[in-house]
């Protein structure tokens, strides 16, 4: 069985290849992905890495772990399951405040006149 590895802070200059054969050093790699924007293309500071042997990956999170890269350290962990996301989300206004801007006018004196009646 094989387990996936969350890699965090890593310097923004980090390829897939390096990240591939620091992990290839320990044990079998499956698969490496640097996390990039998908707006620039620049790297967001963090990656995957799918190990084939769960022994391997515990040593490579054990050995790895603190490892300087480009004068960072690196944090190696389990990945958590990603979470599913409904379309929805829990964003209810669709982003725009909802309601009327307005609200309140009705009840805020005029700009001329008495503005003590209220």
């Amino acid at each position: 069985m094989s387990k996936r590895l969350f890699i965090g802070n890593l310097p923004y200059s980090a390829t897939t290849q390096q990240i591939m054969d620091l992990f290839a050093a320990i044990g079998k790699v499956i698969e490496a992905n640097v996390i990039t924007d998908k707006f620039t293309g620049r790297s967001k500071g963090f990656a995957f890495v799918e190990m084939e042997v769960d022994a391997e990956a515990d040593q490579a999170v054990a050995k790895l772990n603190g490892y300087e890269m480009d004068g960072r350290q690196i944090i190696v962990n389990e990945a958590r399951p990603r979470e599913e996301r409904s379309f929805d989300s829990g964003n209810r206004g669709g982003g725009f405040g909802g309601g009327r801007r307005d609200f309140d006018r009705d009840r805020r004196p005029s700009s001329g006149g008495n503005r003590n009646r209220y």
